[in-house]
């Protein structure tokens, strides 16, 4: 059982990297300074290097800590007997909602500069979606001249765009009715009425 200085430095920590993952979505990361999560976190300046070592540090605590939310929410998607399109909107949807999906993107360009210490974080990412992505498609009977691999990485990255479209333009993007295209597009390639039945590997 946790002592009550342990708790206290648990939920300070928490406090910290809610702060620190809205500022960065906000501002970015090189406009975000501990003051900026001292204020907007309640938690004394000092306490952040002495949690984290270094802004470095924070960043990545809350892109590691991202990355395990997105593994939740995606572990939470109807996993067992035929793809249902309907669950999987729900969840793709959901995952879009999450306020992390937008610290990906503000961070993003960061993320591409060589030698950036985020970068293995986003591969992280992309690699956890286009799995979990791949083993659903596996389940559905594709085309034999259309490789799962390759329409997960088509359907992860249209997902990802039109997020990031919704988030620039909210008044023009409809984000569910695009999704729902999106859905329309993958079942459209399958035998009619047909979304189950053998695996393809």
């Amino acid at each position: 059982m946790a002592t009550r200085r342990e708790q206290t430095s648990n939920e300070s920590r928490e406090l910290i990297l809610n702060a620190a993952a809205e500022l960065f979505a906000e501002k970015g990361y090189r406009q975000t300074t501990f003051i900026d999560v001292a204020n907007r976190s309640g938690i004394s300046r000092g306490s952040i290097p002495w949690h984290f070592g270094s802004k470095e540090g924070l960043l990545l605590a809350v892109l590691e800590r991202s990355v395990a939310m997105v593994r939740d929410n995606l572990a939470a998607a109807p996993q067992a007997g035929e793809p249902d399109f309907e669950q999987i909107d729900l969840g793709v949807g959901a995952l879009l909602a999450l306020p992390t999906t937008k610290l990906f993107v503000t961070l993003l360009v960061e993320a591409l500069e060589p030698g950036s210490p985020i970068r293995d974080r986003y591969v992280e990412i992309h690699n956890t979606l286009r799995d979990h992505c791949r083993s659903w498609l596996e389940r559905l009977p594709l085309p034999p001249d259309l490789p799962v691999e390759s329409l997960s990485v088509a359907i992860v990255g249209a997902g990802i765009g039109i997020h990031q479209q919704w988030l620039l333009a909210p008044d023009r993007v409809d984000a569910a009715q695009a999704l729902a295209a999106l859905r329309t597009l993958v079942a459209g390639i399958l035998p009619a009425g047909d979304t189950g039945g053998a695996v393809r590997r």
